[in-house]
């Protein structure tokens, strides 16, 4: 097997191991899509995975955020210095997060540019929120930090669309697309954040507040998709759209998340529609 092979299938594996979310409609894409949406994932899952990292702590986190931020803003990324970074955290550190120069190599020469610059806006952003302690305030803290680690997916992908067909989207809407499915996140898994210390929630909100807040954003999800015409572009972001929507039903229903069987028939209904 040649080293390209090779690494793209560690991609592959790697992917499956860590996107609930995104791993069925990347492998619905068609080639190069399918390996540049899921390379271009797996740089931004690397440094989201230092960011959430539940054993290491701030300093060390913005330190990792800040340095990675910078050497993905250079020309070339100097994988090697990369490499000396994450050595100290390797024992702790996953291997999406160890082998960020691997995913930003297999990205194509075409748009690498694009995802390392939103990748180290990322990064930045992150590390600005674990300095201030993840305290959010208001709605445009709110939107600042799902802008951060979300927005900057939508914003991505957008950039890949561009690029692969000349698909052009509302960049505000990309964001929301992004924020829409953060949203969920932050509802789905409220009890467990407050049980570790920490919020995403802005103060005085209530749930219902953070229900309203994330459909608005859905709906942005919505209009998102309206410029894209490419099929299998189309499925691919109708499929985590609709999967966000569903859980939102299920957890107004007093349920912690949608079951694997309806999972299933959500795919298996926009693949046939």
């Amino acid at each position: 097997m040649s080293e390209a092979k090779k690494l793209q299938k560690d991609a592959n594996i790697i992917l499956k191991q860590t996107s609930r979310t995104f791993y069925i409609p990347i492998t619905l894409l068609k080639s190069p899509l399918d390996q540049t949406v899921g390379s271009a994932y797996l740089c931004m899952r690397a440094v989201d995975e230092i960011e959430d990292h539940k054993e290491l702590d701030t300093e060390s986190k913005q330190h990792l955020l800040r340095v990675t931020s910078e050497l993905l803003r250079r020309d070339d990324f100097d994988g090697q210095a990369y490499r000396e970074l994450v050595h100290p955290y390797e024992t702790i550190l996953p291997e999406v997060s160890l082998r960020l120069d691997d995913w930003v190599h297999l990205c194509p020469d075409g748009i690498v540019e694009k995802v390392k610059a939103s990748t180290g806006v990322m990064a930045s952003g992150m590390a600005d929120w674990a300095e201030k302690g993840w305290y959010i305030k208001n709605e445009d803290d709110l939107d600042n930090y799902t802008y951060y680690v979300a927005g900057l997916v939508g914003v991505m992908l957008s950039d890949i669309w561009e690029w692969y067909d000349g698909t052009e989207t509302d960049r505000e809407l990309a964001i929301g697309y992004g924020r829409g499915l953060q949203a969920v996140n932050i509802l789905r898994n409220q009890d467990e954040d407050s049980e570790r210390g920490v919020s995403f929630v802005p103060d005085g909100w209530t749930r219902d507040d953070l229900f309203s807040y994330t459909e608005k954003n859905l709906a942005k999800a919505d209009e998102y998709m309206k410029d894209i015409n490419t099929r299998t572009i189309k499925l691919f972001c109708r499929i985590p759209l609709a999967l966000a929507k569903r859980t939102v039903k299920a957890l107004k229903e007093g349920r912690e998340k949608i079951s694997r069987d309806e999972v299933e028939t959500i795919v298996e209904d926009i693949k046939h529609d």
